[in-house]
């Protein structure tokens, strides 16, 4: 029998209601979808129950109430917890259902999900997603796919309510290959932004006028688009938590280890980075490599 997802008739359930996760479900319940939903800080989904979502104690228990299961949480051990462990989705899971990961997460992982669930004839499916906060709250993701086509051409009215670039990559482990892709190239470009913007200022230009000249150029990025405002307005509030990012590097880095790959510049924003979090900032968002670049050239950053 093919799977068929309904607004309206589909249940849905969301685990994990944080910077990215509530504005997602948040998203699928506009178009229709009936929510219920699991987050270690219940404070964080209030939002969500306000519009409608009902609360479950664990991931569990949000199987047992849904017929596809997302979740969107922080790091990989938090991922095999939600979905494999004794009060995980998997365990609540019936056999037609469907566990749908969003985190930035392990490639091998995410296929000993699916093979634990297709053991017990459930489906699963890697999706992690880019753009931010500001991608999930505009519903405008690029979503990365890996799993099995029926499953994943299913799931397009939940895929659009989410996002506007959707690409299935192939097999489980695809989408957290292709994150893995996404994130090197946003490491060393952070690098550039903070190092222009850094390069700029001491040489006495007006970064505002700066910007505008080459943002629109061969230099532009969505970095620089996006973050290179927050930086000048020293709002450094996370779209993308800093040790989040250190978390996809090491797993970029371990994968690339494994392939025998040499990656210098990825090794570099990895130390970088990992300087940003030393020195406090690792719940700021990933352009707070500013204030730890500013500090090594002698420059307050926030006092300029």
């Amino acid at each position: 029998m093919a799977l068929t997802i309904t607004p309206g008739k589909t249940r849905i359930g969301w685990i994990g209601t944080g910077v990215m996760g509530n504005s997602m479900c948040g998203h699928l319940m506009k178009a229709g979808f009936a929510a219920t939903i699991y987050s270690r800080t219940k404070e964080k989904s209030q939002t969500l129950l306000d519009q409608g979502a009902a609360w479950a104690a664990s991931p569990k228990e949000v199987a047992q109430q849904s017929d596809v299961i997302f979740a969107i949480v922080g790091f990989p051990r938090d991922v095999r917890e939600v979905f494999l462990g004794a009060n995980g989705a998997l365990a609540g899971s019936k056999a037609g259902n469907v566990l749908v990961d969003m985190t930035t997460s392990d490639p091998s992982l995410a296929v000993e999900i699916y093979n634990a669930a297709k053991a017990l004839g459930v489906h699963a499916v890697d999706a992690p997603v880019s753009g931010g906060d500001v991608g999930a709250k505009n519903a405008a993701l690029s979503i990365m796919i890996g799993g099995d086509p029926e499953t994943i051409a299913a799931l397009h009215p939940c895929w659009n309510a989410m996002g506007k670039t959707i690409v299935h990559q192939g097999a489980a482990g695809a989408g957290q290959h292709t994150k893995m892709v996404n994130q090197i190239l946003i490491s060393t470009n952070m690098i550039g932004v903070c190092e222009a913007l850094l390069y700029g200022y001491k040489a006495g230009l007006n970064l505002e006028t700066v910007f505008k000249s080459v943002s629109t150029g061969a230099a532009g990025s969505k970095s620089l688009d996006n973050l290179g405002p927050r930086i000048l307005a020293n709002n450094f509030d996370p779209g993308f938590y800093v040790e989040h990012f250190i978390k996809d590097m090491g797993i970029a880095l371990s994968e690339a280890k494994r392939m025998g790959l040499s990656l210098p510049g990825l090794a570099l924003a990895e130390q970088l980075y990992l300087s940003v979090q030393a020195k406090g900032w690792g719940r700021n968002g990933t352009h707070a490599l500013m204030l730890a670049l500013a500090e090594m050239a002698g420059i307050d950053w926030k006092s300029r």
